[in-house]
């Protein structure tokens, strides 16, 4: 079985500070990985240049064997990785479907929004991966650890196989 993601000789610098110096790592599907250090280790730079935050410096990125570039989330959406970030990005007074959709919205007649199969289309993602939520209910309304697996959700919305999760617990 090949890797899912390889990151190969990863170097990022920063003025004065070497974040990362040649990290590699393989990421097979159905695994689950921790990076584990102190702060200002470079965790979190690893995981932004995988999402196409920051450029590396250095290094190679191959998804299923192939070299990529990625220069932005969209990028990382388009090769199936999918990021959620310690700090949440959602918007309070929009419900939990419409904040999973935003940007990806589904349409009726090519230019309205179809809410009853956005409604839906959260419920069946919500059901399929045993995140249950309300999509009806408003973020601003629900507790951190259902903001979260709206995040989840949220990846997982536009089509992310590989799930990072930039410290997961510090919000809970």
């Amino acid at each position: 079985m090949s890797p899912v993601v390889e990151l190969r000789d990863i170097t990022k610098v920063f003025p004065g500070v070497i974040a990362n110096d040649r990290i590699s790592i393989q990421f097979y599907p159905g695994e689950v990985h921790a990076l584990l250090g102190e702060n200002g280790a470079g965790k979190t730079t690893l995981m932004n240049i995988l999402y196409g935050l920051y450029p590396p410096d250095g290094g190679q990125i191959f998804v299923r064997g192939r070299p990529v570039d990625i220069k932005s989330p969209t990028d990382a959406l388009s090769h199936g990785i999918g990021m959620v970030h310690q700090h949440f990005m959602l918007v309070p007074p929009f419900t939990v479907a419409e904040n999973i959709i935003l940007g990806s919205e589904p349409k009726k007649r090519r230019f309205f929004l179809d809410m009853e199969r956005a409604v839906a289309d959260v419920e069946a993602l919500s059901s399929r991966y045993g995140l249950k939520v309300d999509p009806r209910a408003k973020i601003q309304d629900i507790s951190v650890g259902m903001q979260q697996r709206v995040e989840i959700l949220k990846a997982l919305y536009r089509g992310a196989e590989v799930l990072i999760l930039d410290e997961p617990t510090a919000v809970l």
